[in-house]
């Protein structure tokens, strides 16, 4: 076999594993993409190259993240699609005082912005607020929303209800990186996954009122404990990587005790 063919013939088992992934049969995939279950099945076996085009259509209907998509056309021998541009480029600026008016918008309540590894590229100053007393060393550069949050230094021991939050959160990142495939992120779940969590983490929880509409984040600040039902938000039809995986998280108070605690924390 050439290696014209061998990188010809990658793509067709990534296209497989997605499709996999998202649980679609070839003829279900065919249909939505306007093909055929036999040229989804050769393009799969590699038996027919795709051409860019039905690359771009069955990333879109397998809901392909961007940076895959350029992987599956680099596999098929193609250029990639979708650009990759710094958040600091010029070109981004328009962006960035966009997510930062909105950040300001927000407060006092909380919100921060993170890229697909969890890392912090803004917060507003409630989130600010949450961190105070957070040894120096774990607001470092790069800041990290998942390390600052689990680790045992960092607001875990203010947590109330850690072992819930706790499981939320890996089961988010499970996803993100079944979405991802990212080797970074797999070592960040497995050092936080890692951090040992009180047997009586939830305790002080078990009395309060479970939130009936979402699972709340119950934090102590200053001796008061506050209640957030978070929230996240993500770009719609980005055409660059990096705006793909950017996801804007806000914390909105879940009871009156916590919306009247910031609002008079507010100048």
């Amino acid at each position: 076999m050439t290696a014209t063919a061998v990188i010809e013939t990658r793509v067709g088992p990534m296209l497989r594993g997605w499709r996999e992934q998202r649980r679609i049969s070839q003829l279900e995939l065919a249909l939505r993409a306007d093909s055929s279950a036999r040229h989804i099945s050769f393009i799969e076996t590699g038996r027919s190259r795709p051409s860019q085009e039905m690359i771009l259509r069955l990333a879109e209907h397998l809901e392909v993240p961007v940076r895959e998509r350029n992987a599956l056309l680099l596999a098929a021998g193609y250029a990639p699609q979708y650009a990759e541009t710094p958040l600091q480029d010029p070109s981004m600026g328009a962006l960035r005082e966009g997510m930062e008016q909105l950040l300001r918008g927000y407060e006092p309540f909380p919100a921060l912005i993170v890229d697909g590894t969890y890392t912090v590229l803004a917060a507003n100053r409630g989130i600010e607020m949450l961190l105070e007393g957070v040894p120096e060393r774990l607001l470092a550069p790069p800041l990290n929303a998942m390390r600052l949050t689990l680790h045992p230094e960092g607001l875990a021991p203010r947590i109330r209800n850690l072992r819930q939050w706790r499981g939320h959160l890996l089961e988010q990142m499970e996803r993100q990186i079944a979405l991802l495939r990212s080797d970074s992120l797999r070592e960040l779940y497995e050092e936080v996954a890692a951090h040992p969590v009180p047997e009586a983490a939830d305790e002080a929880a078990a009395d309060h009122p479970v939130c009936p509409i979402a699972l709340p984040l119950r934090i102590e600040h200053r001796g008061t404990v506050l209640s957030f039902i978070s929230t996240i938000a993500t770009f719609n039809t980005p055409m660059d990587v990096t705006v793909s995986e950017l996801a804007i998280e806000t914390f909105l108070p879940a009871d009156p005790e916590t919306f009247g605690y910031l609002q008079s924390l507010t100048p």
